[in-house]
């Protein structure tokens, strides 16, 4: 009879056996947006309309001055509508529980987006949804049980026995925190496809102009939504796998002292007391170039030689025009270094979670439109800046 493996022994090759040889990678992307655009020009008429505020004419004049040139947006889209506004008087009284009326409308809406954007990954992949072994799904919209991980899974038909994890209300750096989990699973489970989803639904804090909340006029001038979906996976099979792009690292920083900077509460209301506060711009500029040294200096980055952190591309998270003008200056990035963040923002606004996938998206479209001599492989960072205050980056 032969001689039984020690127990330390069958755990070391049972553990070497589950675990990839390679970094994770993005294989496809997809994105998509509600049919419902507002161009920023037209915002402020369409904001104090919708809520019945023409009254208050200088914050009409305040909002006017914000949008579109100093918020850096040209045009957002929206699950909401003046008509679905109109039908729900409730979202524009602060006295009046609309909770209920504000998930109902973005429950359907931005789950079905959130199918949409993923089956598009799905087929950008080029294998079968049934390949799926986890599903990562971040989101804002639908408070219940079974949550939107499970209705995401049926809706793409996955396989009953896919691994759900749900994260909800990481805010601006969701995507990328869902992109830190995906990795963690590609690269501990040998085979493992992992599809992540981000959707968010700005109705949960839309509000009506307040003379008390001048942030809060900035929030209604920033916030669009949107879905994204990617495919997360190491060692991939050619030729039908293609890798967009690798992740080699990440981490994850909380700035001490911060937790007041971005606040949201849910409430009988929706998401209030939302806090967006000045210093938020200021605290990047302080703190970002330090916290991206400390990640990044295993790799040997950011390498003097080659440019230093202009030797990198960026997909930075456009919390907004503010955010990313502190990155610029806090690490003297060219200009150029951010046009595709900068691209987004103009042309979507920040969609919270889902809004870093359609950076990468962007950035994937220009290499695309590159000579090949501008092709070879580069190194880059992904960073975003959410409640805490939390710096992601990959």
């Amino acid at each position: 009879m032969a001689a039984t493996a020690h127990p330390a022994t069958v755990l070391r090759d049972t553990y070497q056996r589950q675990r990839a040889d390679g970094p994770a990678a993005i294989l496809a992307i997809g994105t998509a947006n509600p049919a419902n655009r507002i161009e920023q020009d037209e915002f402020t008429d369409w904001y104090f309309r919708v809520t019945k505020s023409d009254h208050l004419t200088k914050l009409n004049a305040k909002l006017r001055k914000y949008v579109p040139d100093k918020s850096g947006i040209t045009k957002r889209h929206f699950y909401h509508t003046e008509e679905t506004i109109g039908g729900h008087p409730e979202i524009i009284d602060r006295a009046a529980p609309s909770l209920g009326a504000r998930q109902g409308i973005t429950t359907d809406a931005a789950h079905n987006l959130a199918a949409d954007v993923a089956s598009r990954a799905i087929v950008a992949w080029g294998r079968p949804a049934a390949d799926i072994t986890h599903l990562v799904v971040s989101t804002n919209a639908g408070a219940h049980e079974p949550g939107a991980d499970l209705r995401l899974a049926g809706l793409l038909g996955l396989r009953p026995a896919v691994r759900r994890t749900l994260l909800y209300l990481h805010g601006c750096s969701a995507g990328l925190a869902a992109l830190r989990v995906a990795k963690d699973i590609a690269e501990n489970n040998r085979g493992a496809r992992v599809l992540v989803a981000c959707t968010q639904a700005s109705i949960l804090l839309f509000s009506p102009p307040d003379d008390d909340r001048i942030d809060l006029l900035v929030a209604m001038a920033l916030f669009g939504d949107g879905a994204g979906a990617v495919i997360v996976g190491a060692d991939p099979t050619g030729p039908i796998e293609r890798p967009v792009f690798h992740m080699v690292s990440a981490s994850q920083t909380t700035l001490p002292g911060t937790e007041h900077a971005v606040v949201t509460n849910f409430s009988e209301s929706g998401l209030t007391n939302t806090n967006l506060s000045v210093e938020v711009p200021m605290l990047v500029r302080g703190s970002i170039e330090r916290c991206l040294a400390d990640s990044l200096a295993p790799l040997g980055l950011p390498d003097a030689s080659n440019g230093g952190w202009n030797g990198l591309f960026w997909a930075v998270h456009p919390g907004g025009r503010a955010i990313l003008d502190s990155y610029e200056a806090a690490l003297g990035l060219e200009p150029r270094k951010l046009a595709a963040s900068r691209h987004v923002l103009s042309e979507y606004g920040n969609m919270s979670g889902a809004t870093v996938i359609f950076v990468l998206d962007e950035i994937r479209r220009r290499r695309r439109r590159q000579d090949d001599s501008e092709k070879d492989c580069q190194w880059g960072v992904m960073s975003g800046l959410g409640p805490g205050l939390t710096i992601e980056t990959l």
